[in-house]
């Protein structure tokens, strides 16, 4: 297998997976209801394409003959990508069915609480993980870098360590802030003892 095959697999890899993370983050941030459920069914779509280049791999690999990169460039994406459909994928779908509920009044504001759900780090972190892994791959699968062995993996990982300290601390403050407006209305509604 050629350079130019490693690279298109890796390069489709990272490129469902990097626009699962850009729509993602800008999940919150919508306005409607029908706006939220048509953004969490991409959402949906860009993780299903993720996850079928992820089986595409080894079984393009396995068919074409000489030897491949690709496999060891999806071994760093792969622990995010499983994150992501075991756990992200539940809470999404109870994000699309949340903004589904709404459907006979499609110009609802998104409520706080709904809005709060779509912030969720679980649905975020490992996406946007998923995107950055399968792009530091792209040099393994043009075999500029070679793994195991390589000072330039080294530093890679820990770079792409520090991004997911910092894209997690991102998503749970976001999503902390969120919780904490979806929860305001509750104190401001309790009723008022009168006093004798």
């Amino acid at each position: 297998m050629d350079i130019a095959a490693d690279l298109i697999l890796a390069g489709a890899l990272a490129a469902a997976w990097l626009a699962a993370g850009l729509v993602a983050d800008g999940l919150p941030g919508v306005r409607t209801a029908r706006e939220l459920r048509r953004k969490s069914g991409v959402l949906s779509a860009l993780v299903a394409a993720g996850a079928a280049v992820f089986v595409a791999v080894p079984l393009v690999t396995w068919f074409v003959p000489g030897e491949s990169t690709a496999p060891t460039a999806t071994l760093l994406p792969a622990v995010p990508g499983l994150i992501v459909l075991t756990l992200g994928v539940r809470r999404l779908g109870q994000v699309r069915r949340g903004a589904g509920a709404f459907a006979s009044a499609p110009q609802t504001p998104v409520p706080p609480a709904l809005r709060a759900a779509a912030a969720h780090p679980l649905i975020l972190v490992p996406m946007q993980v998923t995107g950055l892994a399968a792009l530091v791959g792209l040099p393994i699968a043009a075999r500029l870098v070679e793994v195991p062995g390589a000072d330039v993996a080294g530093i890679a990982t820990t770079v792409m360590g520090a991004a997911v300290v910092v894209i997690g601390v991102r998503a749970a403050v976001r999503h902390s802030r969120l919780s904490l407006l979806a929860l305001a209305p509750i104190g401001r509604s309790r009723p008022r003892v009168p006093v004798d």
